[in-house]
């Protein structure tokens, strides 16, 4: 389902500038569409430019789907998902999941198998495995707060044997290791370009915040637990960096005027927004050129093409 572009006026009025930095990031004539609806609660999206296809976690009703950039059709990619939330993919282009109810970080390998990476930590279960993103030296960096064995909406509910941390799995031996339980309900995650400073959402704060780690030089632990940014009344829940270091953060929850994206440069500055009749959790970059925004938003997902492109292989 898309939205009737012949109502749209370019350029779009959603897309609002806060900052006049923004500006060269807005494209006159691209407009927000809305390429798929009928979700409960849409998480999680990972681009797959082989397949030219978006795949996005759907939780509550416990699937993965799969929309064509070729046909524009919708079809489920897999049922049941253990209530799989975030999505990325590796650096041999295989699929990686956090999955709530089975509690678990699995790899998809190519011939469809499931590879479980980590599940337990010193003997006992990880909480609900939320959003991961995988660094160039193949680690794979997860948050594990205990929202998916809450109850039955977004998992099963469970037992909460470890406290809400961030893990790092090794590229190389596969080792799994904390790299922080400080944050109060981590949740979203990224790397700046460069890969020097992690980006962490802290999503049990009250106003919730973006907290900004340092990466030390052998990538392996982080340091310098700070505040980038005060959400105030918006609800940051997952995000990605673009090219130049902003950070493009799913938003809303409390009025219309906050559902949608807000872009931070990497100062925490607000520079702009994507008005969206939902309040969006996550969202990635995708399309050839890395430069669709594609918004997974409450019952549905939107996509914009911009004037950027996300960081290779976040």
């Amino acid at each position: 389902m898309t939205r009737d572009m012949a109502a749209v006026r370019y350029p779009d009025p959603a897309v609002r500038i806060l900052a006049e930095s923004f500006e060269k990031y807005r494209l006159f004539a691209a407009a927000v569409e809305r390429i798929a609806g009928g979700c409960r609660f849409a998480e999680g999206p990972v681009w797959f430019g082989d397949l030219r296809s978006l795949l996005w976690s759907d939780i509550p009703n416990n699937r993965i789907l799969r929309w064509s950039e070729e046909s524009g059709q919708v079809e489920t990619f897999r049922q049941p998902s253990n209530h799989a939330n975030g999505n990325t993919r590796d650096r041999q282009g295989r699929l990686v999941t956090a999955e709530h109810s089975g509690r678990r970080v699995t790899r998809t390998e190519h011939d469809g198998a499931i590879t479980v990476l980590a599940d337990r930590y010193d003997g006992k279960q990880l909480n609900s495995p939320n959003d991961l993103v995988v660094k160039s030296d193949g680690s794979i960096w997860f948050t594990d707060p205990p929202f998916g064995i809450a109850g039955y909406y977004q998992g099963e509910r469970a037992e909460q044997e470890l406290p809400a941390r961030i893990y790092r799995i090794d590229g190389q031996d596969g080792s799994l290791s904390v790299v922080d339980e400080d944050v109060d309900g981590p949740n979203g995650l990224a790397f700046s370009p460069d890969e020097t400073k992690l980006y962490v959402i802290e999503s049990r704060a009250r106003p919730r915040t973006v907290r900004l780690f340092d990466v030390s030089n052998d990538g392996k632990t982080i340091s310098g637990n700070r505040i980038l940014i005060d959400a105030g009344p918006g609800t940051p829940d997952g995000f990605r960096v673009d090219v130049d270091g902003n950070l493009w953060c799913g938003w809303g929850m409390g009025s219309a005027d906050l559902d949608g994206v807000r872009v931070f440069d990497a100062t925490g500055k607000a520079i702009g927004h994507i008005d969206l009749p939902e309040r969006c959790a996550n969202l990635c970059f995708g399309g050839r050129w890395r430069n669709r925004l594609f918004m997974a938003s409450s019952t549905s997902v939107y996509a914009l093409y911009v004037n950027t492109q996300g960081v290779a292989g976040a």
